[in-house]
């Protein structure tokens, strides 16, 4: 037999002899026990406990504003749905064989508890927009949930830029295109970097949410009801903005999963690169962090070892990430209206995909929080006198030279003292179209120092920024609703 667990208790997939289905109706002889383990979602969909749960209540509330059921009905029913709820946090709910999701063992559970009032809960209602209903209910909570994983990491992040600093004694580093040292920049400048990516992956996730919040109660299996259903007032009280405009698409619609997948994917993604960048800077080679005892491991075999490995899993995860959201592209693409089975196969992506995030998330903003940085060995390889290159360059741009012939200026300079291992700043100083402005620009810590335009890496510029970021955290903070 195979079987699903959930809350302590473990049940067998079912057989023909079980428990009827609550579409046995039309069906001479029970289901095949091969069609109920295939089919079943219980071992998964657990997780829409509580929200299936608040949908029901808002749905029986609007079958009693509808008549369709007295105040003792309501009165009972609700009082059912609570007790079930109540006995599945305590691990004391008994799953039955016909119980092929978690939608239809609270319906059978509330019709033990609420006998024939019981009974009339699946009315005006099919479990295509029961499902999406509490499916869409789940994710605003879990969109949520992400984002104060994300501010957490975000003001993380803040923190340590704020210790890297702005003034004269401020940390700095080389900053780098294709792994190759390019210019100085101030270490506040380049976590808020990362920030600035995260605080996008709110708007993303915000936007999302927004696109979320629709409730499909009153859709029916696809084509609504010819009851007097209430779908405004049940969206209202499910605490959804609004209700679904069309019922084919509203049972159908799993627009909503993919689009979580997606954002839920670009922060992994975030997450890779800094698990990435990481990776580098505690390696030997690079040597800018030293990572905490308690965010590291070590090696089976090699004593010496201190390894990345949050690191490493923000970057590998990235990958899973990226495979729920093109395999559940992939089910959707090719799906006639209204609902199919294939739906069924939205919510184990998703599932993983908020664990993963979630976990990666607090794990990183551990491991931020309690790296230490390597000053002098981060300001020794950004004051390589070749990363000023375009300092020079910029400052004959100055003196009226084009920039194009500055950059060739200072190029052959550059060349030179590589192939012909000349000190760079004492042919910067023998140059007249340079000079000693020139060789001043080549001390420690001055190219960090000479940024001057808004949003670069500058003292000044960064010191703006600090601000901006900060303004721009505390409306995140607003929007979704953090202390």
């Amino acid at each position: 037999m195979v079987g699903h667990t959930g809350t302590g208790i473990t049940v067998s997939a079912g057989n023909a002899d079980g428990r009827k289905q609550l579409w046995h109706g039309r069906f001479a002889s029970g289901p095949a026990e091969e069609l109920v383990a295939f089919t079943e979602s219980l071992s998964y969909d657990q997780r829409l406990m509580h929200s299936d749960i608040a949908c029901s209540r808002a749905h029986v509330a609007g079958l009693g504003e509808a008549g369709l059921l007295d105040d003792a009905e309501v009165a009972a029913v609700l009082a059912a749905l609570d007790q079930t709820g109540r006995e599945y946090d305590a691990g004391q709910l008994a799953f039955e064989e016909s119980d092929e999701d978690i939608h239809t063992a609270i319906e059978r559970r509330v019709t033990e508890l609420a006998g024939p009032a019981g009974a009339k809960i699946h009315t005006g209602r099919s479990r295509n927009d029961q499902v999406a209903t509490a499916f869409r209910h789940f994710v605003k909570g879990e969109l949520a949930g992400v984002a104060r994983r994300i501010v957490e990491l975000l003001e993380v992040l803040a923190e340590r830029a704020d210790e890297a600093g702005t003034g004269a004694s401020a940390a700095y580093l080389p900053g780098y295109t294709h792994l190759q040292r390019a210019q100085p920049v101030l270490l506040a400048h380049h976590l808020m970097a990362h920030g600035w990516a995260l605080l996008r992956d709110l708007e993303r996730l915000g936007d999302c949410r927004r696109r979320v919040d629709v409730s499909p109660l009153g859709a029916g299996a696809l084509a609504g009801s010819s009851l007097p259903l209430r779908p405004d007032s049940v969206a209202g009280s499910a605490g959804f903005s609004s209700r679904f405009e069309n019922s084919l698409d509203a049972t159908s619609d799993r627009d909503f999963v993919a689009e979580s997948l997606f954002v839920l994917t670009m922060v992994g993604i975030h997450l890779s690169r800094m698990g990435e960048e990481i990776v580098l800077w505690s390696s030997s080679e690079f040597g800018f962090v030293r990572l905490d005892d308690g965010y590291s491991t070590g090696s089976s075999m090699l004593p010496q070892k201190k390894n990345p490995d949050i690191a490493e899993l923000a970057r590998g995860k990235a990958g899973r990430l990226l495979g729920d959201l093109t395999g559940f592209l992939a089910t959707l693409k090719s799906l006639p209206l209204a609902y199919n089975r294939d739906l069924q196969e939205d919510k184990e992506p998703l599932f993983d995909a908020f664990d993963t995030v979630g976990l990666g998330l607090g794990a990183m903003a551990g491991l931020y929080r309690t790296l230490e940085f390597d000053r002098a060995r981060m300001a020794e390889a950004a004051d390589d006198p070749h990363a000023a290159a375009t300092d020079l360059a910029e400052l004959l741009v100055m003196s009226g030279m084009p920039f194009r012939e500055a950059h060739a200026v200072v190029g052959e300079l550059v060349r030179r003292s590589i192939d012909e291992g000349t000190d760079f700043a004492g042919l910067v100083g023998a140059d007249p179209r340079l000079g000693e402005a020139a060789v001043a620009l080549l001390e420690p810590g001055a190219s960090a120092r000479n940024r001057l335009s808004p949003g670069s890496a500058g003292p000044a510029a960064v010191s703006q920024q600090r601000a901006r970021f900060e303004e721009a955290l505390g409306s995140a903070r607003s929007i979704w609703g953090i202390s």
